[in-house]
């Protein structure tokens, strides 16, 4: 397939723009500054035989857009626009999400795959899965949750008669990831933009106190095991699906610190818990649909292990 990527040198665009090369599909990607990432093309020249090719521009340039999807199979759209009040947020990123699906629909392309978030879903709640009321409660959330609808709701054009020539025959999709972190597969590539990792490890190797909200922490996912899920969806032939996306286990930000310790055992580095009443159960979002449909399944501490060694390496430098 071909297949056009937005954000497909970000934090998970990487991984999902790899993984997709890696299988023989030829790749589009589309950054808004592809020259801070000169590695991912010669990555691509090397190893994937020159089958990832990056187009500069912005979300919102829809004549250019236009004209590379109209010979591709398939778009996954991971970029995120943002703005800080709710109709700049709309503009930067639900109405370019919009725009994209119906321009995709248009040019004939078959799968359209979209990245929400956990943000959608709102509140933690316990055992949340694909089936929950979304209930944002923040304007991130809501433009993912906006998105979302008129991903899933896109089944034909408005008509006064409708007929089978009003219907939509791309196959929609949608990826809600939760924290998913990456390191660089290739020199100076992204990371994700959350500095707790970071934090810990340059706390670890400067002998300071590591402080922490006690039984705070996530599902973590790392962007290489996450594209495995990308491409499963890509390559299957589901319509309308909704997949969480994280590991089914819960790791606290106290066993990250734990684990940077074991990695440099010379620290003197001690872990200050600060109680804001956080229960010991976590809330899990349940991530079965993803293990019943495609076999998938991902475990966090190894991904966290080899992030936490790369993030020391960086602290000391």
């Amino acid at each position: 397939m071909k297949v056009f990527i937005t954000g497909g040198t970000g934090n998970i665009g990487q991984y999902v723009s790899l993984a997709a090369a890696e299988k023989g599909h030829d790749v589009v990607v589309l950054s808004r500054t592809p020259e801070k990432y000169p590695g991912l093309s010669r990555l691509a020249a090397e190893k994937y035989s020159g089958n990832i090719s990056i187009v500069r521009g912005e979300l919102t340039e829809y004549e250019l857009i236009n004209e590379y999807i109209q010979d591709c199979d398939a778009v996954i759209h991971i970029a995120l626009g943002w703005g800080n009040e709710p109709f700049s947020m709309s503009m930067e990123d639900t109405v370019p999400t919009i725009n994209l699906l119906e321009m995709s629909e248009k040019a004939g392309v078959e799968k359209f795959i979209y990245t929400s978030s956990t943000a959608a879903m709102g509140h933690s709640r316990h055992n949340m899965d694909e089936s929950l009321i979304l209930q944002p409660i923040n304007l991130y959330g809501a433009t993912k949750a906006a998105s979302e609808a008129y991903v899933l709701a896109f089944k034909e054009y408005c008509a006064e008669n409708p007929t089978d020539d009003n219907r939509v025959t791309m196959k929609r999709n949608v990826i809600r990831p939760g924290y998913t972190f990456s390191n660089p597969p290739y020199a100076n590539g992204p990371s994700q933009p959350d500095k707790r990792f970071r934090s810990i490890t340059d706390a670890v190797v400067k002998n300071q106190p590591i402080q922490l909200i006690k039984h705070d922490g996530t599902q973590f996912l790392s962007s290489g095991q996450i594209a495995e899920l990308y491409i499963a969806l890509l390559e299957s032939e589901l319509n309308e699906e909704v997949f969480l996306a994280l590991s089914s286990e819960f790791t606290s930000w106290q066993r990250i610190a734990e684990i940077a310790l074991e990695e440099y055992p010379e620290s003197k580095s001690t872990i200050e818990l600060l109680d804001k009443n956080y229960g010991p159960e976590p809330m899990l979002y349940n991530v079965g649909k993803m293990k019943t449909t495609f076999g998938l399944e991902f475990k966090g501490e190894e991904e966290i292990r080899a992030h936490v060694k790369w993030n020391l390496e960086e602290s000391l430098r």
